[in-house]
């Protein structure tokens, strides 16, 4: 499980999974910031991670600041499969 900065919007949201430099990654939770007066554009800070890890994200069975923290631009992100409504 690690942290994901996104620079812009790529256009995913909770629950899809993405791709990044080949990775497959599920995204558990997204925080959108930059909306009123942050940077030129938004920035999605990611909670990702595989299938396995979803358990230990529901449970909260991690340390937030001790994940490793990752920032890639939007476009570097590949949308695998979008979540389901």
């Amino acid at each position: 499980m690690k942290k994901l900065i996104v620079h812009g919007d790529p256009g995913f949201r909770k629950d899809a999974v993405i791709s990044v430099d080949g990775e497959e990654l599920v995204v558990f939770g997204v925080a959108r910031q930059g909306e009123w007066h942050g940077p030129d554009r938004p920035q999605l800070w990611c909670t990702v991670g595989t299938e396995d890890e979803r358990d230990t994200y529901e449970r909260r069975d991690y340390i937030p600041n001790f994940l490793d923290t990752e920032a890639v631009d939007a476009e570097a992100v590949e949308l695998v499969e979008s979540a389901t409504a």
